[in-house]
């Protein structure tokens, strides 16, 4: 077992990187001295899978278990499911001393997180991811949120968690739409900070969509450690060093939104479109050579992920876009990579070249009548 420290003072905690370790998940909650009655959200896919599992994991080591349900997808970061959610932990909340964990994806781990930073002020919550993307990405640094109609985590809180508990086995049964979104996160790590890592993913891919134990581990051991070391400079990405991890979200985040989140294109595969039209803005203003730009083109693409776009409105995602959280004083704020382990961030790109960086992501046919 991996053990990486986030040290956050008072809010710091640890990842935990295993493999078929579950069983160890209920002591080390324990030693946390939490609570007792733990609150598992997840969503009914999971709980099929997990759900007898973790329960296994807990009621040993003196745990009540109580399942709280929510829809898949990115419909449960509603304000309806959210409020839900509330109202039955409160129900259940009468003399006991909850904390919630979050059994899931990105999404899970969003929507618990947010619900646990709100609930009487905050209630303690564990992550306890089950997807690539979000043992490397999204159950790390304690931001927390639900979507609005007009935009992606519009409503959040920054709320660490008591624990992380990344156990590769949960991998083993991931769809392979899902895992290869996970890549996204990754290869976002690997431009943002890590050559190695990069060059691990152009060599190894076809291993890790394999899902190779040993490389999956390197692959969420690295991105956890790049991970935590950011949010330790910049916990309240208040000090323009945290924004960094935003490479690719900018547009990913507006692809999303205007698909009205379905699953023609997941996060993962937004993210991987949205570097893609970062890499265009750098390589267009002489910030990233074209060879460079290709490789992580030929990344993208040899993963799985797409790199062309259709069945969503340009205008609508332009729309979307501009009413991105990421805007600083009115001007739109896109990390661009310049070359492989360094990005720069840039605020106020024209918005001619962003139009045009998104463009190109349709086929040539598509371009021209957009023209």
């Amino acid at each position: 077992m991996k053990k990486i420290k986030v040290n956050l003072g008072k809010n710091s905690y640890d990842i935990l990187i295993c493999s078929d370790e579950l069983e160890k998940l209920g002591p080390r909650l324990k030693r946390l001295n939490i609570g007792k009655d733990a609150i598992i959200v997840t969503n009914p896919g999971i709980k099929k899978l997990f759900g007898e599992k973790i329960k296994k994991a807990l009621v040993p080591s003196g745990f009540n278990v109580r399942f709280e349900t929510v829809p898949d997808g990115e419909k449960a970061k509603s304000e309806k499911e959210c409020l839900r959610l509330l109202n039955n932990i409160s129900k259940f909340d009468i003399q006991r001393k909850v904390f919630i964990v979050a059994l899931g994806g990105g999404v899970v781990g969003d929507l618990a997180g947010f619900t646990a930073s709100i609930y009487k002020r905050g209630v303690p919550y564990v992550q306890v991811p089950t997807t690539l993307l979000s043992q490397v990405d999204s159950a790390i640094g304690g931001k927390t949120a639900i979507d609005l109609k007009v935009g992606k985590n519009l409503a959040g809180a920054f709320y660490q968690p008591k624990l992380v508990f990344s156990d590769i086995s949960f991998l083993k049964c991931l769809p392979e739409k899902e895992l290869v979104s996970g890549l996204a996160e990754v290869i976002k790590y690997g431009i943002i900070k890590s050559p190695g890592l990069f060059s691990f993913l152009e060599k190894n891919y076809a291993k890790i969509l394999e899902r190779d134990k040993k490389s999956l581990y390197r692959v969420v051991c690295e991105c956890s450690f790049i991970k935590a070391f950011v949010v330790e400079k910049d916990e309240m990405d208040n000090k323009n060093v945290r924004v960094i991890l935003n490479l690719g979200h900018t547009v990913g985040h507006a692809i999303e939104a205007a698909a009205n989140y379905r699953k023609s294109y997941n996060h993962g595969q937004s993210v991987g479109l949205g570097i893609l039209s970062s890499a265009y803005i750098a390589e267009n203003t002489g910030l990233l050579a074209g060879a460079t730009s290709q490789r992580i083109k030929n990344l993208i693409k040899n993963t799985g992920l797409p790199v062309k776009l259709k069945n969503v409105s340009l205008k609508n995602i332009l729309s979307a876009q501009s009413r991105d959280k990421k805007f600083i004083h009115g001007k739109n704020r896109f990390v661009l990579p310049t070359g492989i382990g360094r990005v720069v961030v840039r605020e106020g790109v024209p918005e001619h070249l962003v139009k045009k960086a998104i463009q190109n992501l349709y086929g040539p046919e598509k371009r021209q009548k957009q023209a």
